[in-house]
């Protein structure tokens, strides 16, 4: 069975690179979001996952990544007004412009920010971006040990000579009037850098980028300005160039160089830990011989200090129990004789409760009998005032009868008859009302006049007679 040869993937970027620059130096004229997508031997580079270019297929993958999506415009704004041959062309003051026209050899206009008429029958103008143009840098280089590296970088430049430049180079892309320039000088720079790098070593390549620095700046100042020939150059100006970073494309090649740092930062640390174990040990052995030390003569202080607080307590000790013995035998007598005392108190109050027992029961006694002469008296004295108060009531009832009596016989027979006179009004509204009227009339064909004096005198006579009181005014036996 054959095995199939293994591919260099390296090679296989390259053709991939190769492939992409001709399609991009042949598009002129599309626009940038419409450009083709890369060949698919670029695609089989970057899907490998050799040991030696895993890290450099990486880092190209977010870096086209960053670069994706549709590319913005980059073309200047020029607003063209007016019709027909009567057009005026308005050109930003940062934007250069050169004007030509039919049958002239020489451009009618041609600077930064110049505006002027147009005819678009006999005229045509190129607009080109006046701005500082920053150019992004990811070259893929081999150093003198035969390693992958990818050193980034970007160089800024400018135009200085337009008359120069748009002889020299081609502005004309409808999106982006700059990208083709762009595309040249980044090539450039990527030979300029790989050139350097395959002549440096490893080591020298990350230590120190100024070299691929001078190199790359004297190689893009010659052919952009024209240094050292005398030729003027494309009429671009070099602004700065700057190398950001350098990759070492194989992980285990970046180990391995990291190693001989590490092992020596880890000697050296090691070396220092040992060093201080060392000081630690023999500080903790002299301070242990101290704290032992100074333990020994505490606890030998401690027991001194320990039988003389034992003796005092012992002494203390044996005071305080005869103090207590003696206070006992004081509080025992106290005790006795108190309770001797409270014994005679309480025969003394128990007398004295006798004694004022029996004066309270002969008190009582003569209470009693005082009370109920007082009683006796208060009952001889209120039956005295009740009859006294009797006959008095009896007397008054007398007099009162006698006035009466005497008020009633002077009231004269006139005086009576006109106080019922007043008083008829009265009785007769009390009187209930008949449900008929009948008239009887005494007497004979008197008047109205004699009629009322004859009723008058009846009522008076029934009144008197009710009374009991006689024609002459006396009372009736």
């Amino acid at each position: 069975m054959s095995s199939e040869a293994p591919r260099n993937s390296y090679l296989d970027q390259v053709v991939a690179q190769q492939q992409r620059l001709e399609v991009d130096l042949k598009a002129k004229r599309a626009p940038m979001n419409q450009m083709a997508a890369p060949p698919a031997a670029m695609r089989q580079a970057r899907g490998r996952s050799d040991t030696g270019e895993v890290q450099l297929a990486s880092i190209e993958g977010a870096i086209r990544a960053q670069g994706a999506g549709p590319a913005p415009s980059n073309a200047v704004e020029v607003r063209v007004t007016g019709i027909g041959p009567w057009k005026t062309v308005i050109v930003p003051p940062n934007a250069y412009v050169v004007h030509t026209r039919r049958g002239h050899a020489d451009p009618l206009h041609l600077g930064l920010g110049v505006s002027f008429r147009f005819n678009p029958y006999v005229d045509t103008y190129l607009a080109v971006p006046g701005a500082m143009q920053t150019i992004v840098i990811n070259a893929h280089c081999i150093c003198k040990e035969l390693q992958g590296l990818l050193v980034q970088g970007y160089v800024q430049w400018i135009i200085q000579d337009f008359g120069t430049a748009y002889k020299k180079l081609d502005f004309g892309d409808a999106e982006d009037p700059m990208r083709l320039v762009n595309l040249q000088l980044r090539e450039q720079a990527e030979a300029a850098i790989k050139d350097k790098v395959a002549t440096m070593s490893i080591d020298d390549v990350l230590s120190d980028k100024q070299p691929i620095i001078a190199e790359l700046t004297a190689r893009l100042r010659h052919v952009a300005e024209g240094e050292g020939s005398s030729d003027k150059g494309l009429g671009l100006r070099i602004v700065t160039v700057q190398i950001k970073e350098a990759v070492v494309s194989s992980a285990r090649l970046w180990d391995n160089l990291q190693k001989p740092f590490r092992a020596q930062r880890a000697k050296v640390a090691r070396l220092a830990e040992l060093e201080s174990e060392e000081v630690i040990s023999a500080r903790e052995a002299v301070s242990q011989k101290v704290r032992e030390t100074t333990q020994m003569e505490t606890e030998r202080e401690l027991s001194t200090v320990r039988a003389r607080n034992e003796a005092e307590t012992h002494d203390r000790e044996q005071a305080e129990r005869l103090r207590r013995s003696q206070q006992e035998q004081t509080d025992a007598l106290a005790l006795a004789q108190a309770q001797q005392a409270t014994a005679l108190k309480k025969v003394a109050l128990e007398m004295a409760r006798v004694a004022a027992e029996a004066e309270a029961a002969t008190l009582k006694l003569t209470t009693k009998h005082a009370l109920e002469r007082l009683q006796a008296d208060a009952q001889s004295a209120l039956e005295l005032l009740r009859a006294d108060t009797e006959s008095r009531k009896a007397a008054l009832e007398v007099a009162t009868l006698g006035a009466r009596e005497e008020v009633q016989n002077r009231i004269s027979p006139s005086n009576l008859q006109a106080r019922i006179i007043e008083s008829l009004p009265q009785v007769m509204e009390k009187m209930p009302k008949p449900d008929e009227l009948r008239s009887v009339t005494i007497g004979g064909g008197g008047t109205d006049g004699q009629s009322l004096a004859g009723v008058v005198a009846q009522v008076v006579s029934v009144v008197n007679a009710l009374q009991g009181v006689g024609r002459n005014g006396a009372p009736k036996p």
